[in-house]
């Protein structure tokens, strides 16, 4: 890699003016903590992320992109960090351009271990596969990130997935050096911090972490890292929108940053009207789209006993896992089939029909779909299962995703989406979006529900209308609780996709609950079969075999 002036970086900037006068240094500090939840293994947000998608299904609003540039070890990972904690909102990607080194040939990675290869020349970057995974995050899509391994100059095997983020935050030594990548950023800041001090920390990160000896780093601080910093680097400042002098130490600049940042969040805001939404399609005959169990003697007998009041707690579980049964048997049938023959013990040819797609997976939207699973793996053999934890803002109505668990490579999967109940179709909207995220084709996404509402069918169905709805029964309204009528019936604050008998959220601890085995049960929800009023949301905890609850008071 050549080091040719040549090579510069001129053709990027635009005109400029005056340079900017120094800034004054002074103090702040944000002492507001993310609203999360740390575990050993994941993260679990308590503030959970907002519709990022209209009425029509689609992303109204792209994610909001910064891009931190500056020279190595300049403090741009610390300042990001800085950022993401003064935000104070759980939806925030930090993306490294350390992660997208090429691939090395035999021979480069000889040099780089005798240290010799140029890794801060911009030939060292994959920039394509940078640009498109930006473009994937922006648009709201989920993406698979290489892990560079500094000490064997490879890529691991593994790939990061990351997902859900209304910012990003993007940090790297040439994260202005692209004409492409320029214009995906929103907003670009760059770190600027004494050479001196750049080199000390050059000096204690690579030998530390990245097991390099102390002659070797600065043999390729002077021979690389400084004359591509003269060159490639520091030019870039011209394009900054802000420039941060002294790093992580100047936090009046950091605080204005988050001021602007909020600002845009505000403006980018979706808010939901769920009046609306009900309104949209009053008197509009069933989508297409909608698939209703035949309503035989016996599924109407079923109905009747656990809409009914009196009916006593273990009838309502008997009956409604035999319905679930019924509605998942009803579902498969519209997987696609494809003609075999195969050989009977007699010796004989029987034409028949095979699944002909690659496998089926299963997603629960917490906290009421779960109950639907035992139905699922009964007939489907090693089914994979993923679950979507999803619950209503009290204050705004609006549905809020918290936590997901997806199987890998599910984008080639015919997924059954599971909630027990669908009244306005807001979370339905909001799961079936996430599944989209993730590459799932609308037409292999089936939404089952033992009951649904008229208008959670039209909202789910106009704004997927290649989802195919598979339900029991639909009912013709909704209450101003947005419950379903006549229903199966609500209990107070519950969540609205949950319903009475049936569910995974708990209040205070009724007497009449029993404790399940805490192996059965996710981690972060507890399924109760329980006929009766359950107020108030509340947090699980699981200790060795036994789940215990904590209510969470209402604001």
């Amino acid at each position: 890699m050549g080091n040719s002036s040549a090579e510069s970086l001129d053709r990027l900037y635009p005109a400029v003016g005056s340079s900017k006068p120094p800034r004054k240094r002074t103090t702040s500090q944000c002492k507001s903590e993310p609203p999360l939840l740390r575990t050993s293994k994941r993260t679990i947000y308590t503030a959970g992320r907002p519709p990022w998608y209209n009425e029509h299904g689609t992303q109204s609003k792209e994610a909001f992109v910064i891009g931190l540039g500056g020279g190595s070890a300049s403090g741009k990972t610390t300042v990001a960090t800085m950022i993401i904690e003064a935000l104070d909102v759980p939806w925030v990607v930090l993306l490294s351009m350390d992660s997208f080194y090429k691939v090395l040939t035999k021979q480069q990675q000889e040099q780089a271990a005798s240290n010799d290869f140029n890794f801060d020349h911009p030939d060292a970057f994959d920039f394509d596969l940078i640009i498109a995974t930006l473009k994937k995050l922006k648009q709201g899509k989920s993406v698979k990130i290489p892990i560079y391994d500094f000490t064997t100059h490879s890529r691991k095997k593994e790939w990061k997935t990351l997902y859900g983020a209304n910012v990003i935050i993007f940090e790297g030594i040439m994260a202005f050096a692209d004409k492409e990548l320029l214009k995906l950023l929103d907003l670009k800041i760059f770190v600027d911090t004494d050479s001196d001090i750049r080199l000390v920390r050059r000096l204690r990160r690579d030998i530390s972490e990245r097991g390099r000896d102390i002659e070797g780093v600065i043999k390729q601080y002077n021979k690389f890292v400084k004359p591509a910093f003269d060159q490639y680097i520091q030019p870039t400042m011209r394009l900054a929108d802000i420039v941060v002098p002294r790093g992580s130490g100047n936090t009046v600049a950091i605080d204005l940053i988050v001021q602007h940042v909020h600002s845009q969040l505000e403006e980018r805001k979706l808010r939901w009207d769920m009046a609306a939404l009900a309104s949209a399609h009053q008197c509009h005959p069933l989508p297409q789209t909608l698939s209703v169990l035949k309503s035989t003697p016996q599924v109407r007998g079923m109905h009747t006993i656990i809409r009914n009041k009196e009916t006593s707690r273990d009838e309502f579980i008997f009956y409604s896992k035999r319905l679930m049964r019924l509605l998942i048997e009803h579902a498969l049938s519209f997987l696609p089939f494809q003609s075999c023959t195969v050989q009977t013990p007699q010796g004989q040819d029987y034409e028949g029909r095979t699944y002909s797609g690659k496998q089926i997976t299963g997603v629960s939207i917490l906290r009421a779909g779960e109950t639907m699973e035992p139905a699922l793996r009964a007939v489907c053999k090693d089914v994979r299962i993923g679950t979507i934890l999803i619950q209503t803002n009290c204050n705004t109505g609006e549905p809020e995703l918290h936590y997901l668990r997806l199987p890998k490579d599910i984008s080639e999967d015919h997924v059954i989406l599971m909630d027990c109940t669908v009244s306005t179709g807001a979370a339905a909207m909001m799961a079936v979006r996430v599944l989209l995220d993730h590459d799932v084709p609308e037409d292999k996404i089936f939404l089952l529900s033992l009951l649904m509402a008229e208008m959670g069918v039209h909202s789910v169905a106009y704004a997927f209308p290649r989802v195919k709805i598979i339900t029991t029964a639909v009912d013709k309204k909704v209450n101003d609780l947005f419950r379903i009528i006549p229903g199966i019936g609500e209990s107070p604050g519950v969540e609205m996709s949950s319903f009475r008998g049936i569910f995974s959220v708990s209040g205070p601890l009724p007497k009449e609950v029993k404790w399940l085995p805490a192996a059965a049960w996710p981690r972060f929800s507890l399924a109760l079969f329980y006929r009766g009023p359950l107020p108030g949301p509340a947090a699980v905890r699981v200790v060795g075999s036994r789940c215990t609850l904590s209510t969470v008071r209402q604001p």
